[in-house]
């Protein structure tokens, strides 16, 4: 009987698949929590004083927030290359997983620590602990290629996806029961880096019980300098680029993806309450929508991708988003219209969080679309590498994307600065035509059959 066919081979593989979706049900609680809903407006409006008599008080906890975002993702971009050399080399994949795990969870807790006006401390705990997050995407994600064949990358990618946004939701939850976002609320409010830390503590354990550590032919001694391997394979693997050029061409279209997304992950809910002025029964509305249509969007596109190409199913998700971007900025103009011939009497408020199932929809199915991409792209021998790569590309363009952000918000009014996010979709959309998913995937197959 084969390897494939045997019954409990299949059901240790699935018990490992099911290990590494866990990481993402675990990690989901940072960037929902800490990210994109509630320290997001703990820090702006509560942290960093408020501007009085401008017309928004709180451009300068907006541009500070984004700013310490983008710090964290060039230090990712200074190390992610390398980390993933090492960790194909040393076949070290898992012990850097737990390092980054252990390191989100810290600098998470002790965001408890950050009272009003301590601007600085809680720049650096939000940097770090956004450093250690986003790394551990990294090593995360080059699991993937061992977890199944090419063919079932998608499904597999979709599924850690929707899982991920279900962790979302129970740890937001426990955030919601810390009161409303005031001075005179603080010391409970402050009590979300503890919850959000403990969350993920916990909801990741299965991940390190049933993930494998993928052994490559490539093991070394001890006394081998790993940094030196490392730096010498990532140049290496850039002067490999030409045999590769699918996926160079994809990844400068990914870095315009990936400035939006963060941009979008980062501010969505500080822009829902500064310029279209939710409330609570909104954000909580909108969080759920999000949620579970990420989820849906994780899953769905994962099967379409399994269809039609991981290529077709990405430039689908991006004109979701040009979609949703349209819609966004003419919000007012759109709950006028909708008013007017369905009879109806809707705020913009409650349109806005119908809007944002859409943008949640496009949150799940991008990522996970991106993730599958760039796993059939890459040979397994470098998929430490390529998976650094992108990060690389990702995180430089979250740190410009939000850098950039940042300043133009300083400039115009929040609602014309998000129309960058727009442009950053298009120009990513216009990009991916010329990558070519054929070629890419045949290219990886053969490197990998000369190693």
């Amino acid at each position: 009987m084969s390897k494939d066919n045997n019954p409990e081979a299949k059901k240790k593989k699935n018990r490992e698949i099911f290990g590494w979706c866990m990481f993402d049900f675990a990690n989901s609680s940072y960037t929902t929590v800490i990210i994109s809903v509630v320290y997001c407006e703990i820090f702006t409006r509560l942290v960093v004083p408020q501007e009085v008599g401008t017309d928004n008080p709180f451009r300068m906890g907006n541009t500070l927030w984004a700013w310490a975002l983008a710090a964290s993702y060039l230090f990712v971009v200074a190390t992610g290359p390398i980390f993933g050399a090492i960790t194909d080399y040393s076949s070290k994949k898992k012990l850097f997983l737990f390092l980054s795990y252990i390191g989100c969870v810290v600098a998470t807790f002790l965001l408890y620590y950050v009272e009003p006006g301590m601007i600085w401390l809680g720049m650096v705990l939000v940097a770090f602990s956004n450093f250690f997050f986003a790394s551990g995407e990294n090593f995360a994600s080059s699991f993937l290629p061992f977890l199944g064949s090419k063919e079932d990358l998608g499904k597999i990618s979709g599924y850690a996806w929707g899982i991920g946004y279900f962790g979302g939701i129970g740890s937001v939850a426990l955030a919601t029961t810390l009161g409303d976002y005031t001075l005179d609320n603080f010391q409970n409010l402050k009590l979300v880096g503890p919850y959000t830390a403990i969350f993920f503590l916990i909801a990741a354990i299965p991940t390190f019980l049933f993930l494998k550590e993928p052994h490559l032919p490539l093991g070394v001694s001890h006394k081998v300098n790993y940094f030196k391997i490392g730096k010498d394979r990532v140049i290496q693997t850039l002067k490999d680029a030409t045999h590769f050029k699918d996926l160079m061409i994809y990844l400068v279209s990914l870095f315009f993806t990936m400035a939006a997304l963060a941009i979008v992950i980062s501010f969505a809910f500080i822009y829902g309450s500064q310029e279209i002025h939710i409330e609570s029964e909104h954000k909580q509305a909108m969080f759920i929508f999000i949620q579970i249509s990420a989820a849906i969007g994780a899953l769905a596109f994962g099967v379409i991708q399994d269809s039609i190409g991981a290529k077709k199913t990405f430039n689908l998700t991006l004109v979701l988003w040009l979609v949703t971007c349209a819609l966004i900025y003419f919000v007012h103009d759109l709950t006028t219209f909708t008013n007017s011939a369905l009879g109806k009497n809707w705020t913009v408020q409650w349109v806005f969080v119908f809007i944002s199932s859409l943008a949640g929809m496009g949150l799940g199915s991008t990522q996970s679309a991106s993730r599958a991409l760039v796993g059939i792209f890459s040979p397994e021998s470098k998929s430490g590498e390529f998976f650094g790569m992108w990060g690389l590309s990702g995180k430089i363009a979250a740190a410009a994307g939000l850098f950039l952000f940042g300043y133009i918000q300083t400039l115009v009014s929040l609602r014309n600065a998000f129309l960058v996010v727009a442009f950053f979709y298009f120009l990513s959309l216009l990009i991916n035509l010329f990558v070519n998913e054929e070629r890419g995937v045949d290219a990886a197959n053969r490197f990998q059959e000369k190693t």
